[in-house]
């Protein structure tokens, strides 16, 4: 009763959906809900001071706050929010990292968010679990639109989101408000459905993936 259904096997990906939400499998790796059992993995990068505040959150300061952080992301799904995916290394069942697509208008748009572990960088497991969602948004949830926003200074998110071939559509000066009241710049990146089809169907550039 509880297996999971098969919604779109594609281009490299499998998409299943169960009573927990939708699992996307890559070549590498498992994107599956966040869990309260991944806490332990997550603080290990969450709590270190040069990642959230990159990604616009404070860092945790012990693990019963990755719990708390944890419950909040399944608390989003209440207000029609579609939740946040755990990183899983298929090789080692480790979760890595995370992956979303929040700020969603249903039919019409999302926002691209990832945080990884930064042990695990450069294998390129950010742009392959990007690359996931970005199948997800367009293909399963038919959006027409997905954005993404990063400080002008996060070097790694840049070149992520270049080489998941989003438009840089300009900076907005002072456009974000950080936790500790400082103003960052940040740069606008955005794909549109059609683009997505062109890059990644009907080029097929994320087979391997």
């Amino acid at each position: 009763m509880n297996q999971p259904r098969k919604l779109l096997r594609s281009k490299g990906f499998i998409s299943l959906n169960n009573m927990f939400g939708p699992i996307l499998e890559t070549k590498r790796l498992v994107l599956r809900e966040l869990k309260l059992s991944d806490a332990k993995d997550m603080f290990e990068y969450a709590h270190l001071p040069e990642i959230g505040p990159m990604a616009g959150w404070e860092p945790h300061p012990n693990l019963a706050h990755t719990k708390s952080v944890i419950q909040m992301y399944h608390d989003k799904k209440k207000y029609g929010q579609l939740g946040v995916f755990a990183i899983i290394l298929k090789e080692t069942r480790k979760m890595i990292g995370t992956v979303e697509l929040h700020s969603y208008i249903k039919g019409f748009k999302a926002e691209l968010g990832y945080t990884l572990n930064p042990i695990y960088r450069h294998n390129g497991y950010a742009t392959e679990a990007s690359i996931a969602m970005l199948h997800y948004g367009f293909m399963d949830l038919e959006l027409r639109r997905i954005e993404a926003a990063t400080y002008t200074t996060n070097t790694a998110s840049i070149n992520v989101l270049n080489r998941l071939s989003f438009r840089c559509e300009g900076m907005k000066k002072d456009g974000y408000y950080l936790y500790d009241g400082t103003l960052h710049d940040v740069y606008i990146y955005g794909m549109t459905k059609d683009e997505y089809i062109e890059k990644y169907i009907v080029k097929g550039e994320n087979n391997g993936l």
